[in-house]
């Protein structure tokens, strides 16, 4: 019989195994999981409050880790084009070279020693936890571009040069953002109609309003 408590368990201690205890080339685990998020986040998603939102901390304790990276010439801060008030984060070259140190490397290793089929269900099933975690939390689940209802169905819409469109923020995504961490992402269209029914109108119609996502 299968163990639910036990799986989670074995979830949990892969985590531990991975951000280890104390520090790796003088980096926490805390900043070492900033470095991994925004390497993996796309444009609209390298932000603190964003960072916070999906490592499930407070803004406060997600700033002074930002902070430190930022100190020691690992990630550079740029006043957001869209909205002043914000800023974006990326790795410098110094950080994008620590990273070849990060101990999360020997999780996807050991990843990358399973069968294709193992990883597909792996995969599959992770996805299906971290959805019912958010659910739970009553928290909005992370996912990626290609997965999005604002890219998928009658929301995808293909550019003159081919690259496609999001219907959330309104622009244009690269080949490389398809498959990085979004904070808008969405399985389902979050909004209905007054009957508690979803409603039949356009995807471009039902999106959230850009301004309110979190993007500061």
């Amino acid at each position: 019989m299968i163990n639910d408590r036990a799986l989670a368990e074995i979830v949990a201690h892969l985590g531990r195994v991975a951000y280890c205890d104390g520090f790796v080339a003088g980096l926490s685990s805390a900043q070492w999981a900033a470095l991994r998020y925004f390497y993996r986040a796309n444009r609209f998603s390298r932000t603190v409050s964003a960072f916070a939102d999906f490592h499930a901390t407070t803004r406060g304790t997600a700033s002074q880790t930002v902070k430190s990276l930022v100190s020691r010439g690992y990630l550079r801060r740029t006043r957001s084009r869209r909205d002043g008030r914000s800023s974006t984060l990326d790795l410098t070259d110094a950080g994008l070279d620590i990273l070849a140190q990060d101990p999360f490397e020997a999780l996807v290793g050991a990843v990358s020693h399973l069968p294709a089929e193992a990883r597909i269900d792996l995969r599959t099933t992770l996805d299906a936890m971290m959805k019912e975690v958010a659910r739970q939390r009553g928290k909005r689940p992370f996912g990626t571009c290609s997965a999005c209802v604002y890219l998928g169905g009658n929301g995808a819409r293909k550019e003159a040069d081919g690259r496609c469109q999001c219907h959330f923020m309104g622009e244009p995504l690269d080949a490389e953002d398809m498959n990085r961490i979004c904070v808008n992402y969405a399985a389902e269209f979050p909004c209905h109609d007054s009957t508690g029914e979803g409603s039949d109108a356009a995807p471009q119609d039902r999106r959230p309003d850009p301004a309110a996502s979190r993007a500061s």
